[in-house]
C-alpha cells in the first residue's frame, strides 16, 4: 500500500500548440494516481488520472472542494481564480440544491429558445467578416467576439461594460508570478458589479439570465443575492472560457485536417458527434483545475489518500484512457459516443453544457456553411498560441477562403 513518497514537480507550462502535454503523458505512463507539487500551494497534491479513478473522486463525497476554501491549496495560478462563495467550491447536498435551481435556466428548451440569438450574433460576426474580406483572423473575428457577446448579451450586461468586464476576467486568468495582485482586485471588482447587476434585476427582471436564474424556484426556495451574483460571475468566466478557446481550437483541427472537413460537409448530421470527439481530445486547458481534499482516509488502486491531503484530477488524461477509448490520441469523427470529461463530471459538471454545445455547433456550423473553401493563410508552424494563461488556444488564426 503506498502512502507517499517523494512529489513530482509538475509545472504544467506546455503550449506548444494542440499536443498533448509529454509530462501528462508520462504521469499516466506511472499509473493512475501520482503525489506531486504544483507551482503555487503550501502542500503537495495526489494527481488521478484513469477514467475510472477520477470518475470516482468526482462522486464520492469523502473528497471534498469545500474542504479546501480558506487554505493555501495546490493550484497553478498565484491567486486562486475560484471565490470561496462559488458553486465550484460547495459540496452535496448544499450544491445539489444550487444546481438544481440554476440548472433551470439551462434545459435543452430554454437553451433552444436561445439559439436564435446566438446564431443572429454568428452571422453578424461572419457578414463582417466576409465584407473584410481575406485574410483575416478568425480569433478576432469570430471566437472572442461570439463566446463574449453571447454570454454578455444573454446575461444582460450593458454593452458599454462589455470591454472592461473581459479585460477582468482576462486579468483573473493570468499565471504569471506577479499576477497575484491585479487577479485578487479584478475579482473583487467583479464580485462588486455583479452583485449590483443583481440588485437591478431583482427589482426590474428582463429577458435575460440572470433575471431568469432569480425567477429560478423549487417550491419556496430560491437563489439569493450572493449566490446569484457568483452565479452570473462564474457563468461569465466559464462559458467565455470554454466557447472561446474551443471555437478557436476546433477550427484550427479542422483547417489542418481536411478530411475532417469533409466529413462534416458529407454528413453535416454528424456535427455534433465530431464536435465531441474534438472535444475529447483537444488539451483545453493546462494541467489541473480546482482540487478536492480528503475528509478521510481512502484507499484507490493500492494508493492509501491519508484524511488531509489534496487530490487534484485531470479531466485530460482521463479523456485519453485506453481502458475507455479505444486509440485515445486518434481522432475518429465514426468514434462510437461515449461520454468525455471536457465539461466536468460527478456533482460538478458543468450546468450550462447544453449552452456550450449549442455555441460550438452554431460557430462551428455557420462558418463551415458561410465558407466552404476556408483554409488557413499560414503554415500551421506559424500559428502563435497563448502561454500566459492556464487556457490552450491559439491567439490569432488566420485565414483566407
Amino acid at each position: 500500500m503506498t502512502s507517499g513518497g517523494e512529489a513530482l514537480m509538475c509545472p504544467f507550462d506546455f503550449s506548444e500548440g494542440l499536443d498533448f502535454d509529454p509530462s501528462l503523458t508520462a504521469l499516466m505512463d506511472r499509473g493512475s494516481i501520482t503525489r506531486i507539487r504544483l507551482p503555487y500551494g503550501d502542500a503537495d497534491a495526489w494527481l488521478v488520472t484513469g477514467f475510472e479513478a477520477v470518475q470516482q473522486v468526482t462522486t464520492d463525497q469523502r473528497f471534498s472542494r469545500a474542504g479546501i476554501v480558506g487554505s493555501d491549496y495546490p493550484r497553478l495560478t498565484p491567486e486562486p481564480i475560484v471565490s470561496p462563495e462559488s458553486i465550484n467550491v460547495i459540496d452535496p447536498p448544499h450544491s445539489s440544491r444550487l444546481r438544481h435551481l440554476a440548472s433551470q435556466a439551462f434545459t435543452q428548451r430554454q437553451v433552444d429558445g436561445m439559439r436564435g440569438r446566438i446564431t443572429r450574433l454568428a452571422d453578424n460576426l461572419l457578414d463582417e467578416m466576409a465584407a473584410q474580406g481575406p485574410p483575416v483572423d478568425l480569433v478576432r473575428h469570430l471566437s472572442n467576439p461570439l463566446a463574449q457577446h453571447t454570454i454578455f448579451d444573454l446575461l444582460g450586461l450593458p454593452r458599454d461594460d462589455w470591454a472592461p468586464t473581459q479585460q477582468k476576467l482576462q486579468q483573473l486568468l493570468a499565471t504569471g508570478p506577479n499576477s497575484r495582485k491585479t487577479a485578487a482586485t479584478a475579482k473583487a471588482e467583479l464580485r462588486e458589479y455583479f452583485g449590483e447587476l443583481v440588485e437591478q434585476r431583482r427589482s426590474s427582471p428582463g429577458k435575460d439570465l440572470i433575471s431568469a436564474l432569480a425567477a429560478a424556484r423549487d417550491g419556496e426556495d430560491v437563489l439569493d443575492d450572493q449566490e446569484l451574483a457568483v452565479m452570473a460571475l462564474t457563468l461569465t468566466l466559464s462559458g467565455q472560457d470554454t466557447a472561446t478557446c474551443q471555437i478557436s481550437n476546433i477550427s484550427y483541427l479542422l483547417l489542418t485536417r481536411p478530411e475532417l472537413m469533409k466529413h462534416i460537409d458529407s454528413r453535416p448530421e454528424a456535427l455534433t458527434d465530431v464536435l465531441n470527439e474534438l472535444l475529447r481530445v483537444i488539451p483545453f486547458r493546462k494541467g489541473v483545475g480546482i482540487p478536492r481534499v480528503a475528509l478521510e482516509d481512502v484507499e484507490m488502486e493500492g494508493v492509501r489518500i491519508r484524511e488531509g491531503d489534496f487530490v487534484h484530477v485531470s479531466y485530460l488524461t482521463a479523456n485519453r484512457d485506453p481502458e475507455r477509448y479505444p486509440d485515445p490520441n486518434v481522432i475518429d469523427p465514426d468514434r462510437l459516443p461515449a461520454p468525455h470529461m471536457t465539461f466536468g463530471w460527478g456533482g460538478h459538471r458543468c450546468i450550462a453544457v447544453p449552452l456550450a454545445m449549442a455555441e460550438l455547433e452554431v460557430a462551428i456550423g455557420r462558418l463551415l456553411e458561410r465558407f466552404p473553401d476556408l483554409q488557413l493563410a499560414v503554415p500551421p508552424e506559424e500559428v502563435r498560441w497563448d502561454t500566459e494563461t492556464i487556457r490552450r488556444f491559439p491567439i490569432e488564426l488566420p485565414v483566407t477562403w
